[in-house]
């Protein structure tokens, strides 16, 4: 079967480096029209479809992680990974991505020098909706400690500041100081700093940082940018604002 509805042949820099190493069998044995897509890419005819490519490639290959977080991978990681790409991507990525994941689960890959090739290649913008994208299959099923403290390690390894990644984490873990935590600003802030935190969140969260990763990435990229809004709606209510 080729993955050439979901993932199209264009790949640029992830078939570089530990990635290109780790990802290599997929390419010779699914891709079934990769020298006519790379021909095509080297003529300029998938303009930024090489990022989401590269992208989604490398989603895959760190939602794996996840997954092998607790030492074992049962049937019900698989239901909630299969959930997860089609909730994002649809039932065809959904198919695709549970594939590709199921053969990458017996391959070993140095997750710091993976994490650095991704740091090198994505900006801070795409980097924070990988992370988006990693937590949210990780809190699917109910984060593990395993699972938060690999997670950590990836936020760290891929460049993500501490209030960024727990930023991200407070989407996915409800608690008193959720909102707050999701806008990087204590409960002791004014209401004028609310305000200001959310213009700033607004500005780094928005959906077209990732425009680039393509129209599916980009739509998915708006439960990031809705749980900034319902974080701030949700304090401004509590203060009277």
């Amino acid at each position: 079967m080729g993955l050439g509805k979901w993932i199209a042949g264009a790949l640029g820099w992830v078939t570089l480096g530990p990635l290109g190493g780790l990802l290599g069998f997929l390419i010779t044995a699914r891709f079934e029209a990769l020298s006519e897509a790379v021909e095509q890419y080297n003529r300029g005819q998938y303009g930024n479809q090489e990022q989401r490519n590269s992208f989604l490639m490398s989603l895959l290959v760190l939602s794996t992680a996840v997954i092998k977080a607790d030492g074992k991978t049962t049937s019900k990681e698989m239901s909630v990974l299969q959930d997860f790409f089609a909730r994002n991507f649809g039932p065809q990525a959904a198919e695709e991505a549970e594939e590709i994941i199921k053969e990458l689960l017996d391959k070993d890959f140095n997750l710091y020098d993976v994490c650095m090739q991704v740091r090198s290649n994505m900006d801070y913008s795409q980097r924070l909706q990988l992370y988006h994208f990693l937590v949210g299959l990780g809190a699917a099923d109910g984060l593990h400690k395993s699972e938060t403290d690999l997670l950590e390690t990836i936020a760290s390894y891929l460049g993500l500041s501490k209030g960024d990644s727990d930023s991200i984490f407070a989407q996915f873990q409800p608690s008193n100081e959720s909102n707050y935590k999701i806008l990087e600003i204590d409960p002791s802030a004014t209401d004028e700093q609310v305000k200001k935190a959310y213009r700033k969140m607004a500005v780094k969260y928005h959906p077209d940082k990732v425009a680039t990763l393509g129209e599916d990435v980009q739509k998915a990229a708006e439960e990031k940018f809705k749980a900034v809004s319902q974080a701030y709606e949700a304090i401004c209510r509590e203060r009277g604002i």
